[in-house]
Protein backbone atom coordinates (compact mmCIF):
# COMPACT_ATOMS: atom_id res chain seq x y z
CA UNK A 1 0.00 0.00 0.00
CA UNK A 2 2.62 2.31 0.69
CA UNK A 3 2.60 5.91 2.48
CA UNK A 4 0.18 8.39 1.19
CA UNK A 5 0.63 12.00 1.07
CA UNK A 6 -1.33 12.73 4.21
CA UNK A 7 0.91 10.18 6.36
CA UNK A 8 4.00 12.44 5.25
CA UNK A 9 2.49 15.79 6.23
CA UNK A 10 1.41 14.26 9.82
CA UNK A 11 5.29 12.71 10.17
CA UNK A 12 6.23 16.26 8.97
CA UNK A 13 4.07 17.69 11.28
CA UNK A 14 4.80 16.20 13.85
CA UNK A 15 8.75 15.91 13.20
CA UNK A 16 8.20 20.03 13.37
CA UNK A 17 6.19 20.00 16.32
CA UNK A 18 8.45 18.49 18.23
CA UNK A 19 11.34 20.56 17.85
CA UNK A 20 9.70 23.36 18.44
CA UNK A 21 7.76 22.27 21.64
CA UNK A 22 10.89 20.92 22.78
CA UNK A 23 12.52 24.16 22.37
CA UNK A 24 9.36 25.78 24.48
CA UNK A 25 9.18 23.16 27.33
CA UNK A 26 12.70 23.59 27.62
CA UNK A 27 13.09 27.00 29.34
CA UNK A 28 15.73 28.69 29.90
CA UNK A 29 18.89 27.30 31.91
CA UNK A 30 21.65 29.05 33.61
CA UNK A 31 24.17 27.09 34.12
CA UNK A 32 25.46 23.21 33.37
CA UNK A 33 23.30 22.30 36.75
CA UNK A 34 20.03 23.33 35.28
CA UNK A 35 21.31 22.63 31.63
CA UNK A 36 21.84 18.60 32.81
CA UNK A 37 19.58 18.36 36.24
CA UNK A 38 16.79 20.57 35.70
CA UNK A 39 17.61 22.20 38.97
CA UNK A 40 16.15 19.21 39.98
CA UNK A 41 12.29 20.37 40.11
CA UNK A 42 11.04 17.84 37.39
CA UNK A 43 7.81 16.38 38.84
CA UNK A 44 7.89 12.37 39.80
CA UNK A 45 5.34 11.47 37.04
CA UNK A 46 6.99 12.91 34.55
CA UNK A 47 10.32 11.74 35.09
CA UNK A 48 8.34 8.17 35.42
CA UNK A 49 7.34 8.44 32.09
CA UNK A 50 10.77 9.80 30.59
CA UNK A 51 11.99 6.70 31.57
CA UNK A 52 9.66 4.34 30.18
CA UNK A 53 10.29 6.31 26.89
CA UNK A 54 14.10 6.40 27.31
CA UNK A 55 14.50 2.40 27.64
CA UNK A 56 12.09 2.33 24.89
CA UNK A 57 13.96 2.49 21.53
CA UNK A 58 12.88 1.35 18.17
CA UNK A 59 14.03 -2.17 19.12
CA UNK A 60 10.96 -2.47 21.06
CA UNK A 61 8.81 -1.06 19.12
CA UNK A 62 9.29 -3.26 16.16
CA UNK A 63 10.96 -6.01 17.45
CA UNK A 64 9.04 -7.01 20.89
CA UNK A 65 5.96 -7.73 18.46
CA UNK A 66 8.45 -9.95 16.13
CA UNK A 67 9.40 -11.99 19.42
CA UNK A 68 5.69 -13.04 20.02
CA UNK A 69 5.24 -13.71 16.39
CA UNK A 70 7.90 -15.94 16.41
CA UNK A 71 7.75 -17.61 19.91
CA UNK A 72 5.12 -16.58 22.61
CA UNK A 73 4.48 -14.85 25.60
CA UNK A 74 7.01 -15.71 27.73
CA UNK A 75 9.24 -12.67 27.27
CA UNK A 76 6.75 -10.74 29.80
CA UNK A 77 8.46 -12.50 32.32
CA UNK A 78 11.25 -10.64 32.23
CA UNK A 79 9.26 -7.83 33.43
CA UNK A 80 8.80 -9.72 36.58
CA UNK A 81 12.67 -9.07 37.47
CA UNK A 82 12.45 -5.58 35.96
CA UNK A 83 10.13 -4.48 38.85
CA UNK A 84 12.39 -6.56 41.56
CA UNK A 85 14.93 -4.65 39.86
CA UNK A 86 14.34 -1.33 40.48
CA UNK A 87 12.88 -1.59 43.96
CA UNK A 88 16.01 -2.99 44.95
CA UNK A 89 17.43 0.36 43.23
CA UNK A 90 15.06 2.24 45.44
CA UNK A 91 15.40 1.14 48.48
CA UNK A 92 19.54 1.06 48.23
CA UNK A 93 20.99 2.65 45.33
CA UNK A 94 19.21 5.74 45.38
CA UNK A 95 19.49 7.05 49.38
CA UNK A 96 23.16 6.50 48.53
CA UNK A 97 23.40 9.03 45.38
CA UNK A 98 21.13 11.73 47.40
CA UNK A 99 23.17 11.26 50.69
CA UNK A 100 26.45 12.14 48.53
CA UNK A 101 24.23 15.25 46.39
CA UNK A 102 25.88 13.49 42.90
CA UNK A 103 25.99 15.06 39.46
CA UNK A 104 25.96 11.27 37.78
CA UNK A 105 26.13 8.17 39.25
CA UNK A 106 29.87 7.66 38.92
CA UNK A 107 30.45 10.54 40.97
CA UNK A 108 29.31 8.21 44.26
CA UNK A 109 32.01 5.58 43.05
CA UNK A 110 34.64 9.01 43.36
CA UNK A 111 33.42 9.23 46.66
CA UNK A 112 33.84 5.25 47.92
CA UNK A 113 36.79 4.53 45.91
CA UNK A 114 38.43 7.13 44.72
CA UNK A 115 38.65 9.37 41.63
CA UNK A 116 40.62 7.11 39.31
CA UNK A 117 37.42 4.32 39.91
CA UNK A 118 34.96 7.64 38.43
CA UNK A 119 36.72 8.19 35.44
CA UNK A 120 37.28 4.47 34.60
CA UNK A 121 33.41 3.96 34.97
CA UNK A 122 32.60 7.48 33.33
CA UNK A 123 34.70 6.07 30.07
CA UNK A 124 33.29 3.18 29.77
CA UNK A 125 29.84 4.23 29.97
CA UNK A 126 30.56 6.69 27.29
CA UNK A 127 32.19 3.62 25.05
CA UNK A 128 29.13 1.20 25.59
CA UNK A 129 26.26 4.38 25.42
CA UNK A 130 28.00 5.53 21.96
CA UNK A 131 28.03 2.04 20.59
CA UNK A 132 24.75 0.95 21.75
CA UNK A 133 22.76 3.98 20.76
CA UNK A 134 24.86 3.83 17.92
CA UNK A 135 22.90 0.22 17.21
CA UNK A 136 19.65 1.96 18.17
CA UNK A 137 19.71 5.05 16.14
CA UNK A 138 20.51 2.42 12.89
CA UNK A 139 17.74 0.55 13.66
CA UNK A 140 15.20 3.69 13.33
CA UNK A 141 16.13 4.09 9.76
CA UNK A 142 15.78 0.05 9.17
CA UNK A 143 11.86 0.60 9.11
CA UNK A 144 12.48 4.10 7.65
CA UNK A 145 13.81 3.06 4.40
CA UNK A 146 11.49 -0.15 3.84
CA UNK A 147 8.20 2.48 4.46
CA UNK A 148 9.40 5.24 2.51
CA UNK A 149 12.64 4.34 0.43
CA UNK A 150 14.74 7.19 2.37
CA UNK A 151 18.61 5.63 2.02
CA UNK A 152 19.58 4.90 5.98
CA UNK A 153 22.05 7.94 6.09
CA UNK A 154 19.21 10.19 5.34
CA UNK A 155 16.92 8.54 7.86
CA UNK A 156 19.33 8.55 10.11
CA UNK A 157 20.24 12.50 9.27
CA UNK A 158 16.77 13.15 9.76
CA UNK A 159 16.10 11.40 12.95
CA UNK A 160 19.29 13.42 14.97
CA UNK A 161 18.98 16.14 13.34
CA UNK A 162 15.77 16.82 14.55
CA UNK A 163 16.35 15.91 17.98
CA UNK A 164 19.46 17.33 18.37
CA UNK A 165 17.55 21.02 18.05
CA UNK A 166 15.54 20.59 21.15
CA UNK A 167 18.11 18.82 23.19
CA UNK A 168 20.57 21.28 22.00
CA UNK A 169 18.80 24.08 23.40
CA UNK A 170 16.50 22.77 25.98
CA UNK A 171 18.72 20.32 27.97
CA UNK A 172 16.58 18.02 30.57
CA UNK A 173 13.97 19.91 30.88
CA UNK A 174 12.91 19.47 27.17
CA UNK A 175 14.24 15.60 26.99
CA UNK A 176 12.37 14.65 29.91
CA UNK A 177 9.09 16.70 28.87
CA UNK A 178 9.66 15.49 24.74
CA UNK A 179 10.15 12.00 26.75
CA UNK A 180 6.58 12.31 27.88
CA UNK A 181 4.30 13.44 25.32
CA UNK A 182 6.45 10.97 22.48
CA UNK A 183 5.61 8.17 25.64
CA UNK A 184 1.98 8.79 24.92
CA UNK A 185 2.26 9.10 20.36
CA UNK A 186 3.97 5.71 20.53
CA UNK A 187 1.45 4.10 22.62
CA UNK A 188 -1.05 5.39 20.50
CA UNK A 189 0.19 4.20 17.67
CA UNK A 190 0.46 0.72 19.41
CA UNK A 191 -3.01 0.89 20.45
CA UNK A 192 -3.97 1.79 16.93
CA UNK A 193 -2.16 -1.27 15.33
CA UNK A 194 -4.32 -3.24 17.56
CA UNK A 195 -8.09 -1.50 17.18
CA UNK A 196 -7.24 -1.55 13.27
CA UNK A 197 -5.75 -5.29 13.52
CA UNK A 198 -9.16 -6.31 15.39
CA UNK A 199 -11.19 -4.99 13.08
CA UNK A 200 -9.59 -6.64 10.09
CA UNK A 201 -9.52 -9.73 11.93
CA UNK A 202 -13.03 -9.37 12.80
CA UNK A 203 -12.72 -11.24 16.28
CA UNK A 204 -12.12 -9.69 19.88
CA UNK A 205 -9.51 -9.71 22.43
CA UNK A 206 -11.72 -12.47 24.32
CA UNK A 207 -11.93 -14.46 21.74
CA UNK A 208 -8.05 -14.35 20.98
CA UNK A 209 -7.02 -15.45 24.76
CA UNK A 210 -9.73 -18.06 24.73
CA UNK A 211 -8.66 -19.72 21.49
CA UNK A 212 -7.82 -23.53 21.83
CA UNK A 213 -5.43 -23.38 18.92
CA UNK A 214 -3.50 -20.20 20.35
CA UNK A 215 -3.31 -22.11 23.88
CA UNK A 216 0.88 -22.08 23.73
CA UNK A 217 1.10 -18.96 22.04
CA UNK A 218 -0.47 -17.03 24.50
CA UNK A 219 1.58 -18.92 27.60
CA UNK A 220 3.42 -16.51 29.37
CA UNK A 221 4.93 -18.54 32.66
CA UNK A 222 7.50 -21.15 31.33
CA UNK A 223 9.11 -23.20 34.29
CA UNK A 224 12.18 -24.95 33.42
CA UNK A 225 11.75 -28.26 31.92
CA UNK A 226 15.09 -29.52 30.73
CA UNK A 227 17.06 -32.25 31.84
CA UNK A 228 20.42 -30.93 33.02
CA UNK A 229 22.23 -28.03 34.39
CA UNK A 230 23.96 -26.94 31.01
CA UNK A 231 19.86 -26.60 29.43
CA UNK A 232 18.98 -24.45 32.42
CA UNK A 233 21.90 -21.75 31.99
CA UNK A 234 21.25 -21.63 27.81
CA UNK A 235 17.47 -21.56 27.54
CA UNK A 236 16.87 -18.05 28.35
CA UNK A 237 12.95 -17.15 29.16
CA UNK A 238 12.49 -20.02 31.90
CA UNK A 239 10.91 -18.26 34.81
CA UNK A 240 14.28 -18.13 36.96
CA UNK A 241 16.11 -17.22 34.12
CA UNK A 242 13.60 -14.30 33.26
CA UNK A 243 12.93 -13.31 37.06
CA UNK A 244 16.80 -13.33 37.98
CA UNK A 245 17.99 -11.59 34.06
CA UNK A 246 15.43 -9.08 34.39
CA UNK A 247 16.34 -8.20 37.85
CA UNK A 248 19.79 -8.04 37.43
CA UNK A 249 19.34 -6.17 33.75
CA UNK A 250 17.25 -3.26 35.62
CA UNK A 251 19.40 -2.72 38.43
CA UNK A 252 22.58 -2.55 35.90
CA UNK A 253 20.42 -0.20 33.14
CA UNK A 254 18.32 1.47 35.89
CA UNK A 255 20.51 1.68 38.61
CA UNK A 256 23.92 2.36 37.41
CA UNK A 257 23.70 3.59 33.87
CA UNK A 258 23.66 7.71 33.61
CA UNK A 259 21.16 7.61 30.73
CA UNK A 260 18.56 6.27 33.94
CA UNK A 261 20.16 7.80 36.76
CA UNK A 262 20.60 11.03 35.28
CA UNK A 263 16.65 11.54 35.26
CA UNK A 264 16.24 10.20 38.96
CA UNK A 265 18.54 12.63 40.52
CA UNK A 266 16.55 15.64 38.41
CA UNK A 267 13.14 14.85 41.21
CA UNK A 268 13.26 17.53 44.31
CA UNK A 269 13.74 14.72 46.89
CA UNK A 270 14.55 10.90 47.21
CA UNK A 271 11.19 9.92 48.13
CA UNK A 272 9.93 11.48 44.77
CA UNK A 273 13.35 9.58 43.23
CA UNK A 274 11.71 6.27 44.26
CA UNK A 275 8.25 6.49 43.37
CA UNK A 276 9.72 7.80 39.12
CA UNK A 277 11.36 4.49 39.32
CA UNK A 278 9.25 1.94 40.85
CA UNK A 279 6.00 2.72 38.98
CA UNK A 280 8.19 3.03 35.71
CA UNK A 281 8.61 -0.71 36.10
CA UNK A 282 4.65 -1.77 36.27
CA UNK A 283 3.93 0.48 33.01
CA UNK A 284 7.29 -1.14 31.19
CA UNK A 285 5.32 -3.89 32.20
CA UNK A 286 1.72 -2.98 31.00
CA UNK A 287 3.80 -1.57 27.71
CA UNK A 288 5.75 -4.98 26.95
CA UNK A 289 2.13 -7.22 27.07
CA UNK A 290 0.61 -4.38 24.40
CA UNK A 291 3.86 -5.15 21.84
CA UNK A 292 3.68 -8.68 22.30
CA UNK A 293 -0.19 -8.78 21.72
CA UNK A 294 0.69 -7.05 18.85
CA UNK A 295 2.67 -9.71 17.82
CA UNK A 296 -0.05 -12.43 18.64
CA UNK A 297 -2.12 -10.93 16.81
CA UNK A 298 0.01 -10.35 13.66
CA UNK A 299 0.53 -14.07 13.69
CA UNK A 300 -2.81 -14.89 13.64
CA UNK A 301 -3.00 -12.14 10.67
CA UNK A 302 -0.49 -13.94 9.06
CA UNK A 303 -2.10 -17.09 9.68
CA UNK A 304 1.81 -18.00 11.00
CA UNK A 305 3.01 -17.27 7.82
CA UNK A 306 6.95 -17.74 7.68
CA UNK A 307 8.52 -14.01 7.77
CA UNK A 308 11.35 -12.28 9.19
CA UNK A 309 9.81 -11.36 12.95
CA UNK A 310 11.87 -8.25 12.87
CA UNK A 311 10.61 -7.36 9.74
CA UNK A 312 6.50 -8.63 10.22
CA UNK A 313 5.97 -5.40 11.94
CA UNK A 314 7.36 -2.90 9.47
CA UNK A 315 5.43 -5.92 6.85
CA UNK A 316 2.19 -4.86 8.00
CA UNK A 317 2.24 -0.70 8.43
CA UNK A 318 3.46 -1.18 4.84
CA UNK A 319 0.69 -3.31 3.42
CA UNK A 320 -2.10 -2.65 5.68
CA UNK A 321 -2.33 0.03 7.42
CA UNK A 322 -5.10 2.87 5.94
CA UNK A 323 -3.64 6.64 4.89
CA UNK A 324 -3.42 8.44 8.16
CA UNK A 325 -2.73 5.40 10.57
CA UNK A 326 0.43 4.71 9.31
CA UNK A 327 1.79 8.20 9.75
CA UNK A 328 0.67 8.35 13.01
CA UNK A 329 2.46 4.70 13.86
CA UNK A 330 5.40 5.74 11.72
CA UNK A 331 5.53 8.98 14.25
CA UNK A 332 5.44 6.67 17.12
CA UNK A 333 8.17 4.85 15.97
CA UNK A 334 10.11 8.03 15.23
CA UNK A 335 9.07 8.97 18.98
CA UNK A 336 10.67 5.67 20.42
CA UNK A 337 13.58 6.55 18.46
CA UNK A 338 14.16 9.97 19.41
CA UNK A 339 13.28 9.51 22.97
CA UNK A 340 16.03 7.15 23.63
CA UNK A 341 18.81 9.69 21.53
CA UNK A 342 17.61 12.83 23.17
CA UNK A 343 18.25 10.86 26.53
CA UNK A 344 22.16 9.03 25.10
CA UNK A 345 23.41 13.06 23.63
CA UNK A 346 22.50 14.59 27.48
CA UNK A 347 23.80 12.37 29.58
CA UNK A 348 27.12 11.59 27.29
CA UNK A 349 27.37 15.20 27.52
CA UNK A 350 26.77 15.81 31.27
CA UNK A 351 29.65 12.54 31.76
CA UNK A 352 31.81 14.28 29.95
CA UNK A 353 30.84 17.46 31.69
CA UNK A 354 31.10 16.61 35.44
CA UNK A 355 33.27 13.23 35.28
CA UNK A 356 36.28 14.83 33.37
CA UNK A 357 36.09 18.82 32.30
CA UNK A 358 34.26 19.99 35.73
CA UNK A 359 36.85 18.27 38.20
CA UNK A 360 39.96 19.91 36.44
CA UNK A 361 38.65 23.15 35.75
CA UNK A 362 36.03 25.90 37.10
CA UNK A 363 33.65 27.72 35.06
CA UNK A 364 31.45 30.83 35.11
CA UNK A 365 27.73 29.33 34.56
CA UNK A 366 27.94 31.16 31.01
CA UNK A 367 30.57 29.67 30.19
CA UNK A 368 29.49 26.32 31.24
CA UNK A 369 26.15 26.35 29.63
CA UNK A 370 27.72 26.94 26.19
CA UNK A 371 30.36 24.35 26.51
CA UNK A 372 27.38 21.74 27.98
CA UNK A 373 25.89 22.33 24.61
CA UNK A 374 29.06 21.92 22.31
CA UNK A 375 29.23 18.66 23.96
CA UNK A 376 25.54 17.61 23.24
CA UNK A 377 26.28 18.75 19.66
CA UNK A 378 29.59 16.51 19.21
CA UNK A 379 28.11 13.55 20.79
CA UNK A 380 25.08 13.62 18.38
CA UNK A 381 27.70 13.37 16.12
CA UNK A 382 29.66 10.49 17.25
CA UNK A 383 26.02 8.51 17.64
CA UNK A 384 25.17 9.87 13.85
CA UNK A 385 28.81 8.52 12.77
CA UNK A 386 28.79 5.25 15.32
CA UNK A 387 25.20 4.75 13.52
CA UNK A 388 26.75 4.24 10.24
CA UNK A 389 29.11 2.29 11.55
CA UNK A 390 26.64 -0.52 11.68
CA UNK A 391 24.72 -0.29 8.47
CA UNK A 392 26.48 -3.13 6.96
CA UNK A 393 26.55 -5.29 9.70
CA UNK A 394 25.01 -8.65 9.01
CA UNK A 395 23.92 -9.24 12.71
CA UNK A 396 20.32 -8.49 14.08
CA UNK A 397 20.33 -4.99 15.21
CA UNK A 398 18.57 -6.74 18.90
CA UNK A 399 21.90 -9.12 19.16
CA UNK A 400 24.01 -6.10 18.57
CA UNK A 401 22.58 -3.79 21.17
CA UNK A 402 22.03 -6.98 23.89
CA UNK A 403 25.38 -7.92 23.30
CA UNK A 404 27.18 -4.59 23.50
CA UNK A 405 25.54 -3.50 27.12
CA UNK A 406 26.33 -6.89 28.18
CA UNK A 407 30.15 -6.64 27.88
CA UNK A 408 29.96 -3.90 30.82
CA UNK A 409 27.12 -4.00 32.76
CA UNK A 410 27.88 -7.05 34.68
CA UNK A 411 31.27 -5.04 35.48
CA UNK A 412 30.15 -2.15 36.21
CA UNK A 413 26.85 -3.35 38.32
CA UNK A 414 29.50 -5.39 40.67
CA UNK A 415 31.29 -2.18 41.14
CA UNK A 416 28.19 -0.37 42.21
CA UNK A 417 27.20 -3.52 44.64
CA UNK A 418 30.80 -3.46 46.07
CA UNK A 419 29.79 0.71 46.72
CA UNK A 420 27.06 0.20 48.76
CA UNK A 421 27.91 -2.62 50.66
CA UNK A 422 31.21 -3.78 50.98
CA UNK A 423 33.36 -1.24 52.96
CA UNK A 424 36.97 -2.94 52.86
CA UNK A 425 37.83 -3.33 48.97
CA UNK A 426 40.16 -0.20 48.04
CA UNK A 427 40.31 1.52 44.69
CA UNK A 428 42.75 -1.07 43.71
CA UNK A 429 40.86 -4.11 44.57
CA UNK A 430 37.68 -1.90 42.45
CA UNK A 431 39.85 -1.85 39.49
CA UNK A 432 41.04 -4.91 39.06
CA UNK A 433 37.12 -6.07 39.90
CA UNK A 434 36.04 -3.72 37.11
CA UNK A 435 38.66 -5.30 34.64
CA UNK A 436 37.92 -8.98 35.48
CA UNK A 437 34.53 -8.74 35.02
CA UNK A 438 34.69 -6.92 31.95
CA UNK A 439 37.57 -9.71 30.48
CA UNK A 440 35.01 -12.62 31.89
CA UNK A 441 31.86 -11.40 30.53
CA UNK A 442 34.02 -11.39 27.14
CA UNK A 443 34.67 -14.86 27.23
CA UNK A 444 31.11 -15.81 28.10
CA UNK A 445 29.36 -14.29 25.70
CA UNK A 446 32.11 -15.26 23.04
CA UNK A 447 33.02 -18.98 23.86
CA UNK A 448 29.89 -20.38 25.93
CA UNK A 449 26.21 -21.01 25.43
CA UNK A 450 24.89 -19.04 28.34
CA UNK A 451 21.83 -17.10 27.54
CA UNK A 452 21.91 -13.71 27.66
CA UNK A 453 19.98 -13.18 30.76
CA UNK A 454 22.44 -14.76 32.83
CA UNK A 455 25.18 -12.27 31.57
CA UNK A 456 25.06 -9.77 33.91
CA UNK A 457 24.08 -12.06 37.05
CA UNK A 458 27.66 -14.11 36.33
CA UNK A 459 29.24 -10.40 35.46
CA UNK A 460 28.71 -8.85 38.71
CA UNK A 461 29.17 -12.06 40.59
CA UNK A 462 32.43 -11.99 39.18
CA UNK A 463 33.79 -8.80 39.76
CA UNK A 464 32.45 -8.74 43.84
CA UNK A 465 34.66 -12.38 44.18
CA UNK A 466 37.51 -10.65 42.30
CA UNK A 467 37.11 -7.68 44.03
CA UNK A 468 37.27 -9.21 47.69
CA UNK A 469 40.28 -11.79 46.56
CA UNK A 470 42.29 -9.29 45.38
CA UNK A 471 41.75 -7.48 48.95
CA UNK A 472 42.26 -10.37 50.83
CA UNK A 473 45.64 -11.10 48.58
CA UNK A 474 47.17 -7.70 48.82
CA UNK A 475 46.62 -6.99 52.78
CA UNK A 476 47.91 -10.44 52.92
CA UNK A 477 51.43 -9.64 51.28
CA UNK A 478 51.39 -5.80 52.56
CA UNK A 479 51.06 -7.17 55.74
CA UNK A 480 53.91 -9.59 55.39
CA UNK A 481 56.24 -7.26 53.70
CA UNK A 482 55.79 -5.01 56.35
CA UNK A 483 57.05 -7.96 59.35
CA UNK A 484 59.88 -9.06 57.02
CA UNK A 485 60.93 -5.02 57.01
Amino acid sequence: MGLSRLDYFIILFYLLAIAIWGIISGGKQKSSYDYFLGSKKIPWWAVCFAIVATETSTLTFISIPGVAYATNLNFLQLTFGYIIGRIFIAIFFLPAYYKGSVETAYKFLEHRFGIKVRKTASAVFMITRLFADGVRLYATAIPIKLITGIDYPTAILITAVVTLIYTYIGGIKAVIWMDVVQMFVYLFGAAASIFILLKQLDISIFNIINSPELKNKISIINLFTGNNIKDFFSIPYTLPASIIGGMFLSMASHGTDQLIVQRLLSTDSLKNSKKAIITSGFIIFIQFAVFLFIGILLFVFYNGMKIDPNEVFTKYIIEHIPAGIAGLIISGLLAAAMSTLSGSMNSLASVLMFDFLKTKSQFSNDKELKLSRILTFIWCVLLVLSAFLFMNTTKTVVELALSIASFTYGGMLGLFLMGVFDRKVSQTDSLVAFASGIAIMIIVILFTNVAWTWYILIGSTFTIITGNLTFYFRSYFEKHFQNAN
